[in-house]
């Protein structure tokens, strides 16, 4: 089935310039004849889903997080919240709750409430997901996870990853252990987990990893569990909030971090500076992110050029919660 992507590929246009040309707006001559006829040569038909949503311009943005009970989100939608107030927009939000087919919901959801545009925090990007971005022919950013063809904002995770690992090897630890999560979510159980990896096993030593989940309660449980057999000195958590349940494990087990093992975590949430004792991170910059997003489905909106994938540094901040090895 041919799709505006397709038309907008073959005439060397932003698909927003195809659709303004099959909604009757302003286009150049020249390009209205190029795409008129890549339409006629394609038989290109507009989907049924997409003729009902009848041209509007709004100043609303839909956002679809992944749970409401993220740090991370929240943190972004803070950013997200700031620069759509600066920039004249309203905001829809919609959670998914962990759930990929509410995901593709919202995005229908959100495009029959005749959004000017979504931001879609996403935990992985399926061919449904693909599907229901291209079908509903509007300008649709993607934070978190890097796909082909879909402009999006991601983390430099495997940088994040590495750092990390670096760090603990330079501070004399070679057994490790890693509490990750599903590999669904590329970059954070993917790129961050492999960046560690590949950073640790620049020295001789061992390392395991142990999947669990990114609900907290789901990690104080498997830490209670893992924790007694542990022989690792450096113990990295997939995320803040997961470092934070290992933590509190920890402490019931009679263990005393640093002192029985070394514990990071990632994101840099500003809670975690306040933990005893306070936690090595690596400090993602949630909220400038949230505030480039803004600004660049606002650049979408209006058909102008935007990066198709851009890419947000991080920074290591070590605190009391890993030390050096005699």
């Amino acid at each position: 089935m041919v799709t505006i992507a397709d038309i907008a590929k073959q005439a060397g246009v932003a698909k927003s310039t195809v659709s303004r040309y099959l909604n009757g707006g302003s286009v150049s001559e020249k390009t209205r004849r190029k795409i008129q006829q890549i339409v006629e040569e394609t038989g290109y038909e507009p989907n049924t889903f997409a003729r009902s949503l009848k041209a509007h311009n709004t100043n609303i943005i839909g956002v679809i997080i992944p749970r409401l009970s993220s740090s991370s989100s929240s943190e972004v939608l803070t950013g997200i919240d700031h620069a759509a107030r600066e920039m004249g927009y309203q905001l829809i939000i919609t959670n998914a709750d962990l759930d990929p087919q509410r995901e593709i919901e919202n995005i229908y959801t959100l495009a029959k409430q005749k959004v000017a545009g979504i931001i879609f925090m996403a935990r992985e990007i399926s061919i449904e997901h693909q599907k229901a971005i291209e079908s509903i022919e509007i300008p649709v950013l993607v934070l978190g996870q890097e796909v082909e063809g879909i402009h999006t904002i991601v983390h430099a995770d495997y940088k994040a990853g590495h750092s990390m690992g670096e760090y603990a090897l330079k501070a004399g630890h070679r057994s490790f252990l890693y509490f990750g999560v599903p590999e669904e979510d590329k970059s954070v159980g993917m790129d961050r987990k492999q960046g560690f990896l590949d950073a640790v096993s620049q020295k001789e030593g061992s390392v395991e990893v142990v999947e669990t989940s990114f609900s907290m309660e789901k990690a104080y449980r498997d830490a209670l569990q893992v924790l007694p057999k542990l022989k690792a000195t450096y113990v990295a958590c997939a995320t803040d909030m997961m470092a934070m349940a290992v933590l509190k494990a920890a402490k019931e087990l009679g263990f005393s971090v640093p002192e029985s093992f070394s514990l990071s975590g990632f994101g840099g949430y500003g809670t975690v500076a306040y933990l005893s004792p306070s936690l090595t991170t690596v400090v993602y910059p949630f909220q400038q992110l949230g505030e480039l997003a803004v600004s660049h489905i606002d650049k979408l909106i209006k058909g102008q050029p935007v990066p198709k994938h851009t890419k947000m540094e991080n920074e290591l901040s070590v605190r009391e919660s890993t030390r050096t090895m005699k």
